[in-house]
């Protein structure tokens, strides 16, 4: 494994950038995982992503969704002046695209998930200290 992401947080910016950065590592011919942790695991099994203060708004949400979905190609949720990046079908994109996301055993014990959310794979506690060690980097903290 080259590179192993952590995303912790339930912020749509930190779900955002890490997958497009894990997405483009994986095209570039890398191999990468995603692991899910925390309050972003929470979000996935059924909470929600917000944004930062300062990345909150109308008009803010508005040119990220213009130029996300145009340069970048992220997926949107709704259309005209509600339109939004949708960080969601970003998670579900880009497990389709390959990267393997994980859901974080140990948050997933303290959350009661016994089933990881659609989608995330699951990992013993063994397995996860395996891919910490065997990462050439980790991104991220659990």
């Amino acid at each position: 494994m080259d590179c192993l992401f952590i995303v912790r947080d339930a912020l749509a910016s930190a779900l955002v950038g890490t997958l497009v950065v894990a997405r483009e590592a994986r095209s570039a011919g890398r191999a990468v995982a995603v692991v899910v942790t925390g309050e972003a695991l929470a979000a996935v099994s059924g909470g929600t992503f917000g944004w930062p203060r300062e990345l909150a708004g109308q008009a803010m949400r508005l040119g990220l969704a213009d130029r996300g979905g145009a340069a970048l190609g992220l997926p949107l949720r709704a259309k005209g002046e509600g339109r939004q990046l949708d960080p969601k079908a970003l998670l579900a994109a880009t497990i389709a695209e390959g990267v393997t996301v994980y859901a974080c055993p140990v948050w997933s014990a303290l959350l009661g998930i016994a089933t990881p959310p659609a989608g995330l794979a699951a990992l013993d506690r063994p397995g996860l200290v395996r891919l910490l060690a065997e990462a050439g980097k980790v991104v991220g903290a659990l």
